[in-house]
């Protein structure tokens, strides 16, 4: 083995990576041939427990593993595409729809209490919208009625009015929303029950389903996932509108097809509204789970005529007239006064008027529960920015402060309410001198992380274990300080760790969670992947420069620092690694691959470095393919823990990844199994899985992807590359797996000049959001410019 060279950029083209998103081209089909993030892979569900396509139904063609059709050839990336796709949906209607046969648990479960957190903080964030008298005043336009968005459409498009008459409104200064909390000890708001958590799926409710499905041709297993996404009414309402099955994740147009033809014969064509506005939703749910909480109307015109909608403009006006989306203004239009004061120049302004005339208005369809995200998210974070006190004297803090990077973030956060901070791993021992340095100062200061392993290392960095919760942890009351009275987080400043990690919903519920006069740090590396769910939070606030920002002047140490902050910049470049730091280990094919990969984590690392199996981690772009998540695991489990898997699959000693919410992946080890469920060990967490959960939420975890294993590291790391993986290489693809290894990275290198062409001229593509609009439209008068 050999220490990773520098490789000049080839010119090897490469497609949309996976681990990355962008709006469907127009000439493409749609949403549906975007990638889906690999953080979908987080709430990847094992191979069994993918959604069944209706495969019986009349003229509906079967779907590949992931709910791909089978009219072409499946190859690794289509098979990682609909595995997370399908996988993260399918993750999301298990965790809003628990079995009506399990028993109820003895205590409420880390992940139903999260869910029921968050479900109780929405209907607060709702009911605040509500009871708002004035339309929403967030900038850039969301409509109070159904009527209005359809006048706003059908004007805007055919040149009537301006886009100004509909969309434009002042910001207004976010009003207070509760006192912060006061010093005294906080009562601990006790946990959820947990019939709070999921939609009862009753006996009668499933049989009514089934023979729907049955009738229609649809296999029965879509039973349980069409009443947790339909309620119990799904029976009636898939008899009366078929293409209401689109809603269960894994479904596919085509298939909702077949079935409405089964069911209402003559009366099924392709311009039927039923179909138009389900095909309208479904494109919105698919660019959700590729990180957009928002497509462009044109895109989703586009996509309706590939669906063989013939009016795909009278589809999308049905589809916001019945509610199914909401609909947007990106951009100003030029007012009345400037075109006066044009015309009287003359002909030559006249002209400059027309071309100023023709400039795009952007309108963007969306679904309303990011729509309400994103107010509801910039809101919030104005009035943090706004509410909290700017006088506070941290200076003796921030002398004593251990780097003049950790000085500068104590100095920014004394005077913001909120603050960006950027840097790689060595960076995070900046919030850490903050959090040390707030407590010292008596106030109630906590860091939140992505995952169990950051908070571990975010501890150990603080020298305080009370100071690390994670998030899942902190929202769901089972770490971290409790509420106050007002339901609002007993906390004084809260720095955010994996910030990148964070999706919209989640960052919503978070700040929500906050009282007036809080302070908020969001500190990540921006060069690593995104959330798993919709949303850019961390990039939308660092570009709106909403607040103050901190980049770290730390750099990551050692060969792999080394390596990594080359990448971020985009070159590959050649490292000294004389303890062998950094190896590349180079394969022909992916059988080549996954034979060195599992001699590497069982014998060739422990043997030159000392660090066990169970402590390295392996990394490769996919699921499926030859050389993917499920291979590997097969592979490594059959050397490192071979047996029957008479639990479920699963053995005592199997290394896991357990999915107890979407875009959450916890590593663990099989403990055992009983009556109850797969018992686990979650980093020292004991955790009982359902019997019933298992399929959906559990997979081996010797191998996972690079979304799966952001914001958390291992000893050693193994990235494989196959050439079949090519396609799903890109900077932040390789940044992310990189930077996972802490003293060891060997990289099983398939892929030739495809790596260093990905990581100088592969960037991560855009996801369409409306947050830093948002951001920028609110008063921030205390903003960096």
């Amino acid at each position: 083995m050999t220490a990773l060279p520098g490789e000049t950029p080839g010119t090897v083209g490469t497609d949309t990576p996976q681990d990355t998103v962008s709006p469907p081209e127009a000439g493409a089909e749609g949403p549906e041939h975007a990638e889906a993030p690999d953080a979908s892979d987080a709430p990847d569900a094992p191979d069994a427990s993918d959604a069944p396509d209706p495969s019986g139904a009349p003229e509906a063609p079967d779907a590949s593993e992931g709910g791909e059709s089978s009219g072409t050839p499946a190859d690794p990336d289509d098979d990682a595409r609909g595995d997370a796709e399908d996988a993260d949906a399918e993750a999301g209607a298990d965790a809003d729809a628990a079995p009506a046969e399990a028993a109820p648990a003895a205590e409420l479960s880390e992940a139903q209490a999260e869910l029921a957190a968050q479900r109780e903080l929405r209907e607060r964030i709702e009911k605040r919208k509500a009871e708002k008298a004035a339309p929403i005043a967030a900038g850039t336009g969301l409509s109070g009625t159904a009527a209005d968005l359809l006048a706003a459409v059908r004007a805007v498009e055919s040149g009537e009015k301006s886009g100004t008459a509909f969309f434009d409104r002042p910001a207004a200064t976010p009003a207070s929303r509760r006192p912060a909390p006061a010093a005294a000890q906080p009562t601990r708001t006790p946990a959820p029950e947990a019939a709070s958590t999921a939609r009862t799926a009753t006996p009668e409710a499933l049989d009514a389903v089934r023979a729907v499905l049955t009738e229609g041709g649809a296999p029965e297993a879509l039973a349980r996932p069409a009443v947790g996404a339909l309620g119990e009414q799904a029976a009636e309402l898939l008899r009366t509108d078929p293409w209401r099955l689109l809603a269960v994740p894994g479904v596919r147009p085509e298939q909702a097809d077949g079935f409405a033809r089964a069911l209402l014969g003559a009366d099924c064509g392709p311009d039927d509204g039923r179909r138009t506005a389900a095909l309208v939703g479904w494109l919105l749910e698919r660019a959700a789970l590729q990180g957009h909480t928002a497509l462009d109307a044109d895109t989703v015109r586009t996509a309706l005529a590939e669906r063989a909608v013939g009016d795909p403009d009278a589809a999308v006006r049905d589809a916001v007239e019945e509610g199914v989306a909401l609909v947007f203004q990106e951009g100003d239009e030029p007012s009345a006064d400037d075109a006066g004061a044009a015309d009287s120049d003359g002909e030559a302004d006249e002209a400059g008027d027309a071309d100023v005339a023709r400039e795009p208005v952007q309108v963007l369809l969306g679904l309303d529960r990011y729509a309400l995200a994103e107010e509801s998210l910039a809101d919030g974070l104005a009035r943090l920015v706004n509410a909290c006190e700017k006088a506070a004297d941290w200076a003796e803090a921030a002398a004593s402060a251990p780097s003049p990077s950790a000085a500068e973030l104590i100095r920014t956060a004394a005077a913001a309410g909120l603050v960006a901070h950027s840097g790689g791993e060595a960076a995070r021992a900046e919030p850490a001198a903050l959090i040390a340095a707030a407590r010292g100062l008596g106030l109630r200061a906590l860091g939140a992380t992505h995952s169990e392993d950051g908070r571990r290392r975010l501890a150990a960095a603080t020298g305080d274990p009370d100071t690390a919760v994670t998030l899942s942890g902190l929202l769901s009351g089972a770490q971290g300080p409790g509420r106050d009275e007002d339901g609002a987080l007993a906390l004084d400043l809260l720095v955010v760790l994996d910030a990148p990690q964070l999706d919209v919903e989640g960052a919503a519920v978070l700040v929500e969670a906050l009282a007036d006069g809080a302070r908020l740090v969001l500190s990540g590396d921006p060069g690593v992947l995104g959330s798993a769910g919709a949303g850019r939070v961390f990039a939308d606030v660092l570009a709106s420069h909403a607040c103050p920002q901190v980049v770290s002047r730390t750099p990551d140490p050692g060969p792999i620092g080394e390596l990594v902050s080359g990448i971020g910049i985009g070159e590959l470049n050649q490292v000294d690694a004389p303890g062998k730091e950094v190896v590349i280990v180079p394969v022909r094919d992916a059988g080549e691959a996954v034979h060195r990969t599992v001699q590497l984590v069982a014998d060739s690392v422990p043997r030159a470095f000392g660090i066990p199996a169970e402590e390295t981690q392996v990394i490769t772009v996919g699921h499926g393919g030859a050389a993917g998540t499920r291979a590997l695991n097969k592979a490594l489990k059959q050397r490192l823990n071979p047996g029957p898997g008479r639990f479920g699959g699963f053995d005592p000693g199997d290394r896991v990844v357990h999915v107890p919410a979407p875009g959450r992946a916890v590593p663990g080890v099989v403990l055992s199994a009983d009556a109850e469920g797969l018992r686990l060990d979650c980093g020292g967490v004991p955790v009982v899985v359902p019997q019933e959960r298992v399929e959906s939420s559990v997979r081996h975890g010797w191998a996972l992807s690079a979304h799966q294993a952001a914001g958390m590291r291992w000893p050693a790391a193994v990235v494989v590359l196959p050439g079949d993986a090519a396609q799903g290489l890109s900077r932040p693809w390789v940044y992310t797996a990189f930077g996972r290894g802490e003293r060891h990275l060997s990289v099983v290198h398939g892929v030739d000049q495809v790596l260093p062409h990905a990581v100088a001229q592969v960037p991560a593509q855009e996801r369409t959001t409306r947050l830093r609009p948002l951001l920028e439209a609110l008063p921030t008068p205390d903003a960096a410019s």
